[in-house]
């Protein structure tokens, strides 16, 4: 079964997280499933920014991003080559490290 390393996030997961994960689930469920709480402010049908990783590792064994998630991701705050929104990229059969960026573009604030 995969793991997902959350790098540690002042906020949602301060020590970070080591979690196991299915084949096929959406980093951002994981990461809620496991109590971090990433922001999904369009309830996770790609039409914001808000659940933007970065995928430190495992990166490159993703399924590629189609238009509509590039699209989103040229709005997202701290860009890298290795950006995806969580609520699209899918957890493949290998190990993963995510970053959780410090700060999110959220019009409407969930909480």
């Amino acid at each position: 079964m995969p793991q997902l390393v959350f790098l540690p996030h002042a906020e949602l997961c301060p020590d970070g997280a080591v979690v196991e994960a299915q084949v096929g689930e959406t980093i951002l469920n994981v990461a809620l499933r496991n109590g971090i709480h990433i922001e999904h402010a369009c309830e996770k049908s790609c039409a914001c920014t808000t659940c933007h990783v970065i995928v430190r590792e495992g990166f490159n064994d993703l399924e590629p991003s189609d238009e509509l998630e590039d699209d989103m991701l040229d709005k997202a705050w701290g860009l890298e080559p290795e950006s995806r929104l969580s609520c699209q990229a899918k957890v493949v059969d290998g190990d993963m490290v995510v970053d959780i960026p410090k700060y999110t573009i959220n019009m409407v604030s969930e909480g």
